[in-house]
């Protein structure tokens, strides 16, 4: 998985901002069930928001969640994450691309 650039985490982030959290990572932390929830919402919607619950780390929690999604972290706002993963075969959303030169 390639690594998003600063301006396509930033449009991802403008993209997400009216959303409200699809799914909930409570005090039981970041378990299996929460990973494949993340998942199934992934391939609906490609980009989502994850509401952490009074987490100790939230950084490393968020970025072990996408890691284990298979997810870009575009960003962390409070206690709510950002996830981007592009649908495999039908993607909805473009990423803006820099023209060289």
């Amino acid at each position: 998985m390639s690594e998003l650039a600063g301006f396509q985490r930033k449009y991802l982030r403008a993209l997400a901002h009216p959303f409200k959290p699809l799914v909930q990572v409570g005090q039981a932390g970041v378990s299996q069930a929460v990973v494949d929830a993340v998942v199934a919402a992934l391939n609906d919607h490609e980009l989502l928001k994850v509401r952490l619950m009074r987490p100790e780390d939230k950084k490393g929690m968020a970025e072990d969640l996408a890691s284990r999604a298979g997810a870009h972290l575009v960003g962390l706002l409070g206690h709510t994450a950002i996830l981007y993963r592009r649908h495999p075969e039908n993607p909805q959303i473009v990423l803006p691309k820099r023209a060289k030169g």
